[in-house]
């Protein structure tokens, strides 16, 4: 009787794990929770592209070609590697990216991710044209940001070229504050200075590097072998 009392006893001073609801409400409510970030940042993004100086029908519309057109990208040369790299994960700065192993062969794929890269040119270009004023503020700002970029950036072998996902955002930033006259001035410097530098200092003078490196796909502005270059963008005005 002792025994059993104190194994009774026992059990109230130890912890006990149990689902509080089934499964699928707890499903249902990741989903959820998942849609409300989803919309976050919807809005941030879309925010950043008003803030800049874009109409609020044109920030729509590239917010919309950059979710959609970040699951594209346009192959423009193929480059000789050799042995494609084995591992089909890689880890860059704390991040895992997941290496693109079906298209492995004896080279790389060089191709353009639509809205990580080629939407935000088009962003700047149409920034610089609507302010003139701004275009000697953004070269300047440009040429800062590639030279710093370029220094931090580094080869991955599987990946490609990475850079420390903080540095090119907060040079833009600050390029934008002290290059810019102006509130809108400020943000489009920024955000031209994060796109065209990153895109110049981290990608176009390290192409030389992708023999060496195995990457199956070496996507500029994709979020996998190269840096985001549209997220530099955006979190570059953020900061500014």
């Amino acid at each position: 009787m002792r025994n059993i009392r104190s194994a009774r006893d026992a059990c109230y001073h130890r912890a006990v794990f149990f689902a509080p609801f089934l499964a699928f409400y707890a499903i249902v409510f990741f989903l959820v929770l998942a849609f409300f970030f989803l919309l976050l940042e919807i809005h941030v993004i879309n925010y950043a592209f008003v803030t800049i100086g874009l109409p609020p029908e044109l920030a729509f519309a590239a917010l919309l070609v950059s979710l959609v057109g970040s699951y594209i990208n346009i192959p423009i040369t193929r480059v000789a590697t050799g042995q494609p790299h084995p591992a089909a994960v890689v880890r860059s700065f704390g991040v895992r990216y997941r290496v693109p192993i079906r298209y492995a062969t004896d080279s790389t794929i060089v191709a353009v991710n639509v809205g990580g890269a080629i939407v935000p040119v088009l962003i700047s270009a149409y920034l610089l044209m609507q302010m003139p004023a701004i275009i000697v503020p953004a070269l300047i700002g440009v040429a800062i940001v590639t030279a710093i970029v370029h220094r931090f950036a580094i080869p991955v072998p599987g990946m490609g070229i990475a850079t420390p996902m903080l540095i090119p955002p907060i040079v833009a930033a600050a390029c934008g504050y002290f290059l810019g006259s102006s509130g809108h001035h400020r943000d489009a410097v920024a955000f031209i200075s994060g796109v065209i530098g990153t895109l110049i200092g981290a990608d176009l003078l390290n192409l030389r590097n992708l023999r060496d490196l195995g990457a199956p796909v070496a996507s500029i502005g994709g979020a996998g072998t190269f840096d985001g270059i549209f997220l530099t963008g955006i979190v570059a005005v953020l900061l500014a």
